[in-house]
């Protein structure tokens, strides 16, 4: 005979049992983020990414380019800050360009630092840094040899600890120490990079924004795109040509980047203010290219009102004076062309535009160009 007693013990464990819900096994994520400090001092938190490489390259180039207004020619920054920006960054221009860095390196000469640079150019297109920050590196390590006595042996240091400074300055994310490194043959041990990192952000009081080659190349373009559309507006045919035209102009200033990029290395072009030399630079590309016709005859750009008295003495021997303009708005005929005035010697313009038809004439197989007439 078969009987069910009723035990209290067996009715709570069974009440127990539908009350409480049952146990879930350990959720395992496929992807595992970790955010950890890099020896750069940026979140390395992007390592195992599942973008496919390809899709990553797309997305980053994406990124890298500016965005543009809406008649997609010129900038928005140029549009929100552009007089007032170059107005600032032109004040600001002497006390960041030295003219003279090698003048106190005994074991230094033009031709390392030569060999230096052009070595960093192709390092920051690897890495696919701006130009901006390219621009910037050079001037952190000038800067940084003008005040600073620097060893022979030490000198490639120097040159990546400014790239990786500049890269922190402008860039969104930085590269590696360790690849850094790595690209000096690891010659150099971390400790010496972060030694010698806090040594040059010590010398330049931690003031790495400087105005650069690369500004004032991108604002001179913008402000030749900007006449462009004023010339074709007040035109007969409105903007029919307007697009050929700006078309021409990025190719000047691609072309006026690249003779830029030859400066930075020629120790020589250190005399000349970066504002003068992207100006001059962005008018040889256009003769360069036969685009004269996308400039008005007999025109100015006013660039500054004040003389270069900055320039003076030691610094550059021959002052320049480049007036600016005070108002935003452009006449039919504005073009971009540098004049001194009558009380200064105009052979410091004159003298860059000549040397850098000679630049160029010695590099005409790296920038595919025709020769000059």
């Amino acid at each position: 005979m078969v009987s069910f007693r009723k035990d209290d013990s067996v009715c709570d464990t069974f009440c127990k049992r539908r009350l409480t819900p049952p146990r879930q096994t350990a959720r395992h994520r496929k992807q595992r983020l970790v955010s950890k400090l890099g020896d750069s001092g940026f979140e390395d938190d992007l390592v195992s990414s599942p973008i496919p490489p390809r899709c990553r390259m797309n997305a980053f180039q994406l990124e890298s380019e500016e965005p543009e207004s809406a008649d997609g020619q010129l900038s928005h920054w140029y549009l929100q800050y552009g007089d007032v920006g170059f107005r600032i960054q032109r004040e600001k221009e002497s006390q960041f360009h030295p003219c003279q860095s090698l003048a106190r390196q005994p074991q230094l000469t033009a031709d390392a630092r030569c060999k230096l640079v052009s070595w960093l150019i192709p390092v920051h297109k690897h890495f696919r840094l701006s130009f901006e920050c390219c621009c910037l590196t050079v001037n952190i390590m000038d800067r940084f040899l003008a005040s600073t006595p620097v060893a022979t042996d030490c000198f490639q240091l120097l040159g990546v600890t400014a790239l990786l400074l500049a890269s922190k300055q402008v860039e969104v994310r930085s590269p590696s120490v360790s690849y850094l490194l790595s690209l000096c043959c690891d010659a150099f041990t971390k400790e010496q990079f972060c030694n010698l990192e806090c040594l040059v952000l010590l010398r330049l009081n931690f003031r790495l924004a400087s105005p650069t080659l690369a500004f004032f190349l991108d604002y001179f373009s913008n402000l030749v795109k900007a006449a462009q559309f004023v010339i074709e507006n007040n035109s007969s045919d409105g903007f029919s040509g307007v697009s050929s035209e700006i078309a021409k102009i990025r190719k000047c200033s691609e072309l006026a980047q690249k003779v830029c990029e030859l400066t930075l290395a020629d120790y020589a072009f250190n005399k000349y203010p970066p504002s003068l030399i992207a100006c001059c630079a962005l008018r040889l590309a256009c003769e360069l290219l036969r685009a004269e016709h996308c400039f008005a005859e007999q025109a100015v750009v006013e660039l500054v009102e004040n003389p270069w008295e900055c320039f003076r003495g030691d610094q550059c021997m021959q002052p320049v004076c480049i007036q600016s303009c005070e108002s935003s708005t452009f006449s039919p005929g504005q073009c971009l062309t540098v004049e001194a005035t009558p009380d200064q010697d105009c052979s410091l313009v004159q003298e860059c535009k000549d040397n850098l038809k000679m630049l160029v004439s010695l590099n005409q197989e790296t920038l595919k160009v025709m020769p000059l007439k």
